[in-house]
């Protein structure tokens, strides 16, 4: 980091917004992807049984994102065909913990959000309908 200016390569672009981060994160099977990648060295093809409803395109678009950011190192491995395995990072693995919590509380309430979609859905469809 260049002194005074908040970023790496001293452009004076400033560090990323914390939105931007956390849009990056939250999308297209990241954590899933950073999860797997945490517990050690992660194949492509393993990534893409992992990761649920992200196509191929898309897995590979978000693994290049996490690239650029940081929390993943992709090596490839001089065998015919190439071996391509996806490490996390110090980063990766510092974020580890976050988004295990917050898994963790996504599977804890579930059915509550969706009996209050529910709840909701009823009281919208009650409110139309008179």
């Amino acid at each position: 980091m260049t002194a005074g200016d908040g970023s790496p390569d001293g452009t004076g672009s400033g560090p990323i917004p914390p939105r931007d981060l956390l849009d990056r994160i939250s999308g297209h099977g990241a954590i899933q992807i950073v999860l797997a990648a945490s517990d050690g060295p992660i194949r492509f093809t393993d990534l893409e049984r992992a990761v649920e409803g992200v196509s191929r395109r898309m897995l590979t678009l978000t693994l290049r994102h996490l690239e650029r950011d940081g929390l993943l190192e992709r090596r490839v491995h001089p065998t015919v065909p190439p071996e391509v395995e996806y490490h996390a990072t110090p980063m990766a693995l510092e974020l580890r913990e976050a988004l295990l919590t917050l898994t963790d509380w996504a599977r804890r309430h579930g059915a509550g959000v969706e009996a209050a979609r529910r709840r909701y859905d009823a009281r919208q469809s009650a409110a139309t309908s008179t």
